[in-house]
């Protein structure tokens, strides 16, 4: 607030000067103290900037994401979610570029548990493992200090779970995928252990657990005695809580639940998830490609 000052102009006596310069020394004075005394309230600028890049990243705009996520940053160059987030938009453009996460992909058993087609050295993402591995180290150092922080382990959830997801189907490393699959759910057990309301740690475990018990019996027999173990029914459901409670990834836990309920030959519920993502995210057109596709006679029996 701005303080007044008031001038005396004409003097009718010697004490009335007096009276006046009092009067307004003490209303400057109440004036100062005024915001002083309130508190002082700065605006997190840095606030919404993960939320918009995020509805980039599910808009399909990678490069508008990343603008996003390197200016949060930049104001936050401590929290390693932006990191994290940055390295999202480098895998989820590459499965988008991929077909991935489309029903053709994840309804073919010699894709879906055999990774993309190509080499692997062609199909390497080395901007998604950097930024994937800074979040990582800056997770665990932090860590260190608060073993038991939830946004930290949030972190290490999301990165080692994409690792998981980069080596099974990216670089086709089968058993070091699911080495991480296992890592990603301890620490989202953990995590939920400390704060259950955090659903988006519910995305690794759903989506873990479903694509290990979607091999082959043998696979999942050979895996259960190197203590891996696999629920699709149990993945479905933990992908259900994720889409409840999740916040950063919830759209990515209705992508891959829609697409397990094609893999399921339970179209109607793949075509609700399905409907829900096109209109919330129409300029992404995958979405509605996928909804017509579900929605055409016979579409869950491919």
């Amino acid at each position: 607030m701005r303080s007044r000052r008031i001038w005396a102009a004409i003097a009718v006596s010697a004490f009335l000067p007096l009276v006046l310069a009092a009067g307004a020394e003490a209303q400057s004075e109440k004036q100062a103290e005024g915001p002083a005394a309130l508190p002082h309230m700065e605006a997190d600028l840095s606030a919404g900037l993960l939320d918009s890049g995020f509805r980039r990243l599910y808009e399909l705009d990678f490069g508008g994401a990343r603008s996003e996520f390197r200016t949060y940053q930049k104001m936050r160059p401590d929290d390693p979610l932006g990191k994290a987030a940055e390295a999202a938009s480098y895998l989820f453009e590459q499965f988008n570029e991929k077909g991935v996460l489309t029903s053709d992909f994840f309804c073919n058993d010699s894709k879906f548990l055999n990774g993309i087609d190509g080499d692997p050295a062609e199909n390497r993402n080395s901007p998604f493992l950097a930024a994937n591995r800074t979040a990582r180290q800056m997770a665990k150092q932090q860590l260190g200090a608060s073993p038991k922080n939830p946004h930290l382990l949030l972190v290490l959830t999301m990165t080692d779970g994409m690792e998981a997801d980069y080596d099974t189907l990216i670089e086709k490393k089968q058993l070091a995928g699911l080495s991480m699959v296992r890592q990603a759910e301890s620490e989202a057990n953990t995590l939920l252990g400390v704060d259950a309301t955090l659903g988006d740690a519910n995305v690794a475990l759903g989506a873990g657990n479903y694509i290990i018990g979607s091999l082959p019996g043998y696979k999942r027999a050979f895996l259960w005695m190197g203590g891996i173990h696999g629920d699709r029914q149990r993945g479905i459901e933990q992908m259900q809580t994720a889409i409840a409670n999740g916040h950063y990834l919830r759209p990515f836990a209705k992508i891959l639940l829609a697409l397990a309920y094609e893999r399921e030959r339970q179209p109607g519920r793949a075509k609700q998830l399905l409907a829900e993502l096109a209109t919330e995210f129409p300029a992404n057109p995958l979405f509605a490609k996928e909804l017509a596709l579900v929605q055409q006679p016979r579409a869950g029996k491919r």
